[in-house]
């Protein structure tokens, strides 16, 4: 999740991509990302990231133009990647997803990083996280989710907000044809964390919202409890049902 402290985020926070100025370094690297990981998501992702992804129009060998990706999105639900240069604040994030707008970063990580970036980068943020705001259901959960932790108020509601985030968005699992399948950004876009996700040092459990809220978890260390939904569309009641266990003021 972007969020770093809790100040205003400054105007110069929202940047301009300058896809020209991508050099073949960067798409080299972009390229290996790809080819590593759609390797495996063939397999263990969710059909929506996969079909999410096609209809984006990301590239196997090009760094994404996000004026490309945008046309192509909005088009479908209204979303759209606006370039960030880092980390929102927490109120700014949200505030930006209640408007179906997604801040991501655009630098490309460096080659000597390829499996473990402290910050997100590109990849992370818009091959892990912006097929899946393609597909409506998501997409609808997503605005909702920002618009909800947005009215966040106390500090146990904004953690309660921020553990929905990370066993959804972030580290999400879903049931498909019967097998359990990756959609959450974190697991998308690591070979490392979507192995283990599915490997036996994960405890994989149910998707419950008294459970999920009372989750704590560590960011910089493989996941030892994960949750499965069913269906991308029982996440819509999941905010609300957050809502309510969190106690924030439904919108006007």
């Amino acid at each position: 999740m972007h969020e770093h402290g809790s100040a205003a985020a400054p105007p110069s926070m929202f940047i301009t991509q300058e896809w020209n100025a991508y050099t073949a370094e960067d798409h080299s690297v972009w390229a290996l990302l790809y080819a590593r990981r759609m390797q495996s998501l063939a397999q263990t992702g969710s059909r929506l990231f996969l079909e999410g992804a096609d209809a984006i129009g990301l590239r196997h060998d090009l760094v994404p133009d996000l004026r490309d990706v945008n046309h192509r999105l909005s088009a479908r639900t209204g979303w759209s990647a606006v370039p960030v240069s880092g980390f929102l604040p927490a109120r700014d994030f949200f505030a930006c997803l209640a408007q179906r707008r997604f801040p991501t970063t655009v630098t490309v990580r460096p080659r000597a990083q390829l499996d473990y970036l402290p910050e997100p980068d590109i990849f992370h943020d818009v091959f892990g996280h912006v097929p899946l705001h393609a597909h409506g259901p998501f997409a609808d959960f997503l605005r909702l989710f920002g618009e909800t932790a947005a009215a966040a108020r106390s500090d146990a509601q904004v953690e309660g907000m921020a553990r929905l985030f990370w066993f959804t968005v972030e580290f999400g699992l879903i049931r498909e044809a019967g097998a359990v399948k990756l959609y959450g950004s974190g697991l998308i876009s690591s070979h490392k964390d979507g192995a283990n996700a599915l490997g036996p040092g994960c405890d994989r459990r149910p998707f419950d919202v008294g459970a999920v809220l009372a989750q704590p978890f560590v960011i910089d260390r493989l996941q030892d409890v994960l949750f499965v939904i069913d269906t991308f569309d029982e996440l819509f009641g999941v905010v609300e049902s957050a809502r309510r266990h969190l106690g924030i003021a439904a919108a006007a």
